[in-house]
């Protein structure tokens, strides 16, 4: 059956105490709301309509994407309120409430949940808590059916000591909607518009509520406060950790380790305390990564060894290569098979050759090394003549000695060397020996300078 999603995200959230709107406060590196979408979109629906409100244009220009629908709600009315918004673009069969400040929510939960929506049958997401204040309760009748919903506020003490609560999130048969949604009454104790009032509308009019029941509280969890965000946040990395220890990692500590997007991981990894993944990482089988390592939009090779304090980002690390400690790869950079990159070393846009070296304090920017090639300490590629960026080309088996100045656009080639301490600003050919210096003077009877008395 087809399907509509509605995401309500139009909330203000006040105790955020945040000119950001609530909605796009982070969870690992994404928008709360920007999690929300991903889940949608993995249910494949027809459409996804977002309902905005407060901050409606900052939202729109963070998320706007092609399969978005952003319905503006001009007043924040309620949750019945903000989904008659959205009903006139509705055209799909059945419809998916979900909240744009509950990030954690499972796929599977949503599509089990799916499962039970039918013509005559409605779908609620209900939640067993120790403590349900601020949910609302399921109430049930003696069959053990669902009757109605009725908000904390609005609750009277035998109904607030209901452990089932309301998350809010429900599915529904769209037909169904547009004559709810004429029906809502705001005769409450928030003067609100209340969506879960549908529930008692549905079994006034003989359809089944059926119920789901997310196994994880924290999966339907919102956030109101920086406080709740931080609680989501460390869940959802402890969620990440326990995902990637079943699939071979090893964590030296799950409370110390950070996912902020996708990570693709092979076999008998290691990964030490204070490491962030960002964005698309892809890390083969047998990497070592050391301790406070952030890894950003990168692959590591199967046996990479990242050592501490290292930060790769946009690289490519071949079989068997290592980087640091103290490296840093910029975007672009290309190590080959173990090639060596050492501490205090920084890369952007090079490549580095099978076997090549550079061991410590070094800068290539806009480099082509060939396999095999030593880069000696201290060297730079002046790649940038303050308007045009220029590359410098190393071949093969080539010996850089210690603090060289490469000035591009520069080749050097098979087997070469170039001394110690040299400026080299022509091309130099295969085997040659390239010497850059000024000359030496040493200058007999020199005096150096003493302090002067102070007046």
């Amino acid at each position: 059956m087809s399907l509509d999603i509605v995401i309500l995200a139009a909330g203000q959230g006040t105790r955020m105490r945040s000119s950001l709107p609530k909605v796009l406060h982070p969870v690992a590196g994404n928008s709360m709301l920007g999690h929300v979408i991903h889940s949608a979109r993995q249910l494949k629906p027809t459409g996804i309509h977002v309902v905005i409100g407060h901050g409606a244009e900052l939202v729109r220009e963070r998320l706007a994407a092609d399969d978005l629908n952003f319905v503006l709600q001009d007043k924040q009315l309620g949750t019945g309120h903000a989904v008659a918004q959205a009903l006139p673009f509705l055209t799909a069969e059945n419809v998916l409430v979900l909240y744009g400040d509950v990030p954690l929510i499972e796929v599977e939960t949503l599509q089990r949940l799916l499962q039970q929506v039918g013509p005559e049958q409605l779908g609620l997401l209900t939640v067993n808590l120790a403590d349900p204040t601020g949910y609302g309760r399921i109430v049930r009748d003696g069959a053990g059916k669902v009757s109605a919903i009725v908000e904390h506020k609005d609750a009277n003490d035998e109904q607030r000591a209901i452990t089932e609560g309301n998350t809010g999130i429900l599915a529904l048969p769209t037909a169904r909607l547009s004559d709810w949604m004429s029906r809502l009454s705001n005769n409450n104790a928030q003067g609100e518009y209340y969506l879960t009032d549908v529930i008692a509308m549905a079994v006034n009019d003989g359809l089944v509520v059926a119920t789901e029941h997310a196994h994880d509280p924290m999966e339907v969890q919102g956030a109101n406060d920086r406080k709740q965000l931080s609680e989501l946040e460390r869940h959802y990395q402890l969620r990440e950790g326990r995902r990637l220890m079943a699939l071979g990692v090893t964590l030296r500590d799950p409370a110390r380790f950070d996912v902020r997007g996708e990570v693709t991981v092979g076999r008998d990894v290691l990964i030490d305390i204070n490491v962030i993944l960002e964005g698309r990482v892809v890390i083969e089988d047998d990497v070592v990564i050391g301790p406070n390592c952030v890894i950003k939009d990168s692959t590591l090779r199967k046996g990479v060894v990242v050592k501490a304090n290292s930060h790769i980002d946009g690289a490519v690390l071949g079989e068997g290569s290592d980087a640091g400690p103290f490296a840093r790869l910029r975007p672009g950079s290309v190590l080959d098979a173990r090639a060596h990159v050492g501490n205090f070393v920084e890369l952007k846009n090079t490549h580095l050759g099978e076997e090549a070296k550079c061991g410590h304090l070094t800068y290539l920017g806009d480099a082509e090394v060939g396999p095999r090639t030593n880069i000696g300490a201290g060297t730079i590629t002046c790649n940038y003549d303050g308007a045009n960026k220029w590359k410098t080309v190393l071949g093969a088996d080539v010996f850089i000695g210690s603090n060289n100045s490469l000035v591009a656009p520069v080749d050097i080639l098979d087997g070469a060397t170039t001394a110690a301490g040299s400026t080299i600003n022509q091309h130099v050919a295969a085997e040659q020996l390239a010497v850059g210096r000024a000359r030496q003077r040493n200058i007999d009877g020199w005096k150096r300078p003493v302090k002067q008395p102070k007046p």
